[in-house]
């Protein structure tokens, strides 16, 4: 079937960075919509960010309002979305994977339709791929246009045809889009979109467009209704929180300002993710010190601990300047967490250069990394980067020799809490024992404790009478 192309990715479009200030609007489901999954389901992956979990948050809410029910059972669906993340090659080989798993489905239900969305529709070969290689795939969307998901499904269901409509430029910020979210405790809060920055190994400027934030009324009126709802915790989201605001033409307000306007409402707790070190300004951290319900827990990506390669990243800052504001961080906010991103074996990257990434680790006392081998994006600028002298055995031996440190480090911040009483916010029951509630503290350590399920969404006192590498073990106190 020859698919219809209302719009296409195009990267050198994805590139470029326009003047247009922001466009606001509102969604409304037409009454059209409404009744369209009545009787049926509808079964969705997630693949990713915590950006990624909240689009599926918004696709549920999409999706439940046109009366489709969610299902886990794949015999049983209608429907199969998979929002997909580009920003490593093995997160793109689980999606191809599982999508040729999913045509033995097809074959047995013919009338099934599957979609993909999220990071990988917006790159031209993957639409090229799915096109051409995987017939099964019937409507493809992009992360600007979320919103179009109840069109693009009556199309499909009603003239039985092959959809692709993917954005090349941002699109506008829809407010109001219905969202199911996955907890009723802890919500995530998208504060912006998209990013400007242009690391020369990311993919994701091109994936969700130019940095565009959200008005604060809109952002504090979701969080008041998250708290009429009950919810304790909510963690502002954006590729670049703290660049918040730089975009608005025609007033002044900054994540600084926006924090210090939610850390006045009656919510419990603020998390806020993804940090870029570059934006992470003084204003920032006075905030953070004299609010008590901004968590201590600072997630904030380096990449790397050598200059050299931090330029080739293009990332903008040095690794002196990093160790300075983590040396803020430490002395206005003592008991603070942070944690960071590492990429290993970038192209260049010579003995030397991973051993200022060792001591950078050291230097900055970090409680916990999530750590990388270098993965090629196509059309990345260091996708054309040619290093013969980083072998796959070097690659994995400074991914082993790093993690070894970066595990000392979840364990020296592990134990800094033994016998101590911290506060958990109790979540549910661990997923390998059913008799064990979890939570987190408020440095966003796990913690599993013995308890009743009326604890569940409630903050409480904890002391920690264990601590492991990953996790502590403690006793509520009643």
């Amino acid at each position: 079937m020859k698919p219809v192309v209302l719009n296409s990715p195009d990267q050198n479009k994805e590139r470029k960075r326009t003047d247009k200030t922001n466009n606001f609007e509102e969604f409304i489901l037409d009454d059209s919509f409404k009744v369209l999954g009545s009787n049926k389901y509808y079964y969705l992956y997630t693949y990713g960010c915590q950006g990624n979990e909240s689009d599926s948050e918004k696709i549920r809410g999409l999706m439940e309002g046109m009366s489709f029910s969610i299902t886990y059972d794949l015999d049983k669906t209608d429907i199969i979305i998979m929002n997909t993340c580009a920003i490593r090659k093995n997160a793109e080989d689980k999606v191809f994977g599982e999508l040729g798993r999913l045509k033995q489905l097809k074959r047995k239900k013919p009338d099934l339709i599957v979609g993909l969305c999220g990071c990988m529709a917006q790159e031209e070969s993957v639409v090229r791929r799915l096109l051409t290689k995987y017939q099964n795939v019937d409507f493809i969307f992009g992360t600007h246009n979320i919103h179009s998901l109840p069109s693009l499904i009556k199309r499909v269901m009603e003239n039985k045809e092959r959809v692709v409509d993917v954005l090349s430029y941002e699109g506008d910020i829809v407010e109001k889009i219905p969202m199911v979210r996955e907890s009723n405790i802890k919500a995530w809060v998208p504060i912006m979109y998209g990013c400007d920055e242009f690391c020369t190994y990311c993919i994701v400027p091109y994936t969700r467009g130019k940095e565009r934030s959200r008005l604060k009324e809109n952002i504090i009126k979701e969080v008041e209704d998250l708290i009429s709802q009950g919810y304790q915790e909510i963690t502002l989201l954006g590729q670049n929180v703290n660049a918040y605001g730089k975009d608005f033409v025609d007033h002044k307000y900054d994540f600084a300002d926006l924090l210090s306007d939610l850390s006045e409402l009656p919510i419990p707790r603020i998390r806020f993710t993804t940090n870029n070190p570059k934006d992470f300004d003084d204003r920032q951290i006075e905030v953070i010190k004299n609010s008590k319900n901004i968590m201590p827990a600072i997630h904030l990506p380096v990449q790397s601990g050598s200059n050299k390669i931090l330029k080739k990243m293009n990332r903008k800052y040095t690794k002196e300047s990093f160790i300075e504001l983590c040396d803020k961080l430490y002395k206005a906010i003592p008991d603070v967490s942070i944690t960071t991103d590492i990429i290993v074996a970038f192209p260049y990257e010579t003995e030397e250069d991973f051993c200022e990434t060792l001591e950078l680790v050291k230097r900055c006392n970090f409680e916990g990394a999530y750590t990388f081998i270098f993965s090629k994006r196509e059309g990345t600028p260091a996708a054309n980067y040619v290093d013969e002298n980083i072998t796959e055995e070097i690659a994995y031996d400074r991914l082993y020799r790093l993690n070894d440190l970066v595990n000392e480090g979840y364990a020296r911040g592990n134990n800094r809490f033994l016998n101590k009483i911290v506060k958990v916010l109790i979540e549910g029951y661990s997923k390998s024992n059913e008799n064990i509630l979890m939570g987190y503290t408020e440095n966003n350590k796990l913690v599993n404790v013995l308890g009743d399920k009326k604890y569940i969404g409630k903050i409480v006192d904890v002391k920690i009478k264990d601590a492991k590498t990953w996790s502590l073990d403690g006793e509520i106190i009643d």
